[in-house]
């Protein structure tokens, strides 16, 4: 089994940076692509970045110059730095991962409970 487990969310004012990290744990053999998603209430979820193994990204137009994700292969941890926070930024993040575990030539695709973020007008 593997864990995802988010870290930095809260409540920030428009126009301020919160740092979110995804640290991933258990039975991990490689660790693929990761991203970031969120929702937000009465909104389907949404990817937000994602960032392959080798350091790729990719970002949602309305995130792109504000958020940049990167990652720590040698932690399994991922990160997502945002800044110039505004109002509809305000969701709940979701951390997910392509996990190759040990023994299995399979990928198997992982959430984590989700970290809220808000912010204020």
């Amino acid at each position: 089994q593997v864990q995802l487990v988010e870290s930095g969310g809260g409540l920030v004012q428009a126009g301020g940076s919160l740092r979110l990290s995804c640290a991933a744990s258990g039975d991990i053999f490689t660790l693929n692509r990761m991203g970031w998603y969120r929702q937000a209430p009465g909104k389907q979820r949404e990817l937000v970045a994602g960032i392959t193994s080798g350091g790729s990204t990719n970002y949602v137009d309305s995130v792109k110059g504000r958020f940049t994700i990167s990652r720590d292969n040698a932690k399994n941890t991922m990160y997502l730095q945002m800044n110039s926070l505004k109002p509809e930024d305000t969701a709940v993040y979701y951390c997910n991962a392509d996990v190759t575990p040990y023994g299995s030539r399979y990928s198997y695709t992982y959430w984590g409970q989700g970290t809220q973020v808000t912010v204020s007008s």
